[in-house]
């Protein structure tokens, strides 16, 4: 029986922020009406603005975000057709999915069975064994008691330290501890175990072989409903902090052959785990072999889709849509040519000198965006804006497409140094000085980027004139003159 095509003519954004304003773009381009939800910290965010209509869900914060009730409540509230959650939040939680379902709602991802399956990282793990992809040598579920620490034990032994302490359920860099030997490992396992337990509300953990230094590489696929799989080419996410990207550079810069063997591996993945809807395969390199491992698959948009966008002009939420619809993936595989050099950068409300420590409370006293060829911003934010101190850091992303990494790096470094906020420390002068750092120029980068190149922290705090300049410009359009003037 082949798929029924339902037409959506109403999204309900079940997130906040930047993505939600991304999201909005792309449905309001599709002439269809776009409903967003908030929280009361939320009130003045600018995609509350912009939206066709939003709904108030609770003071918050976060709780409500993660309401499913709420959500289904406000949806047909509104007489919204379909839900798109975005990243974060509830985007991989398979009850939102069956919840969609079971109210007649489109869900704008993959169907239930398949989050749970691919959320949970030792089901994932014997998926990709069936379908023979490499995976990095692991355990199942470590079990309650002295059994699990034995069995623990039993695994490091074998594969040597250090090992991974991972939560089954875990994401988003959350609930991952390095081991570095025996006495190590009587510590963090019932560390590992409680954060687990806080952070997903399932304690399961696993071990796994630790890969020191790899890049973290992944491949951005389509699914649709009618068993067409396509990946839109590759991203290095190397450069992280705490396990969290900081960012991405698109495509990924290894051998042809190598990717090809990747991208074989993400299709393979996604047609063994019935795949639907957009989703990311994720693999470790070995920085010198280039072997690499699968390590999991996120079944949900990136923050980082954006450099794949820049490159291939396709637009990932408009082809979510379509797909949630029924429609059939028609995109050429010439348009998959990723000509050219594409980074992102994650400006965020933070004081990278103390450790990333977030700035949340802080106003926006100025906000001057740079622009020009090869520019994408995608943010919610705005000049007189209040850093909620409740959610995450995040300002704005930047994506920055050049014709080669050497123009990339140039267009990246003018449009940080035009980029100009007041008020908060950011990322900003902080990229300034990766920008400058040889082995970033020569594209030589993996996961321990940061702790392998400590004179990045020493850069220069933002110009002082700069910030005059940007309260001066505040003045002016705040009092409609300038008392400063001759």
């Amino acid at each position: 029986m082949g798929v029924k095509e339902k037409k959506i003519t109403k999204v309900l954004i079940a997130n906040r922020g930047e993505i939600a304003l991304r999201i909005m773009r792309a449905v309001k381009e599709m002439s269809l009406n776009a409903v967003v939800i908030y929280e009361k910290p939320d009130a003045d965010a600018y995609y509350v603005r912009l939206a066709d209509d939003a709904i108030l869900i609770g003071d918050g914060p976060r709780k409500d975000y993660l309401d499913i009730d709420k959500i289904i409540w406000a949806a047909k509230k509104s007489g919204a057709d379909a839900i798109h959650p975005g990243y974060g939040f509830l985007s991989e939680n398979p009850a939102l999915s069956a919840a969609c379902e079971k109210a007649g709602i489109i869900f704008i991802g993959p169907p239930p069975d398949v989050i749970q399956n691919l959320g949970n990282k030792v089901t994932a793990r014997k998926i990709m064994e069936k379908a023979g992809i490499p995976f990095i040598p692991g355990t199942n579920d470590l079990i309650q008691g002295g059994e699990g620490i034995k069995d623990a034990f039993a695994f490091a032994g074998r594969a040597g330290y250090p090992v991974m302490l991972k939560a089954s359920s875990g994401g988003g860099g959350r609930g991952i501890r390095k081991v570095i030997d025996e006495a190590d490992l009587m510590v963090q396992f019932p560390l590992a175990r409680a954060e687990a337990l806080s952070a997903f509300n399932d304690e399961s953990i696993y071990m796994e072989k630790c890969i020191e230094s790899p890049r973290h590489v992944e491949i951005q696929i389509l699914a649709d409903k009618h068993g067409n799989i396509m990946h839109l080419g590759s991203r290095d996410c190397s450069i992280q902090r705490r396990h969290q990207k900081l960012l991405e550079i698109a495509p990924a810069d290894l051998p042809e052959d190598v990717l090809e063997a990747m991208y074989d591996c993400a299709i393979g993945a996604a047609r063994e785990a019935g795949y639907v809807n957009a989703g990311t395969v994720e693999f470790l390199v070995d920085s010198k072999t280039n072997e690499f491992w699968f390590m999991e698959m996120n079944t949900r948009l990136q923050v980082e889709h954006t450099v794949t966008e820049e490159l291939t002009g396709v637009d990932i939420v408009r082809e979510q849509i379509r797909i949630a619809e029924g429609g059939i993936l028609d995109i050429p595989k010439e348009r998959v040519r990723l000509f050219g050099k594409a980074v992102q950068v994650r400006i965020n409300a933070e004081d990278p000198k103390n450790n990333f420590m977030p700035e949340g409370g802080k106003r926006v006293e100025v906000y001057q965006s740079p622009g020009g060829p090869g520019v994408r911003l995608d943010g919610a934010v705005y000049q007189g804006y209040k850093i909620p101190t409740e959610y995450d850091s995040l300002l704005v992303k930047m994506t920055i497409r050049g014709y080669n990494w050497e123009q990339t790096l140039q267009r990246l470094k003018r449009a940080l140094k035009g980029f100009v906020i007041v008020g908060p420390k950011t990322t900003i002068p902080f990229y300034l000085a990766v920008c400058d750092e040889p082995d970033f120029k020569a594209g030589r980068f993996d996961t321990g980027y940061l702790e392998s190149h400590p004179e990045i922290f020493d850069y220069p705090e933002a110009e002082r004139e700069i910030a005059k300049l940007g309260k001066l410009i505040a003045e002016i359009h705040a009092n409609k003159t300038n008392k400063h003037a001759f």
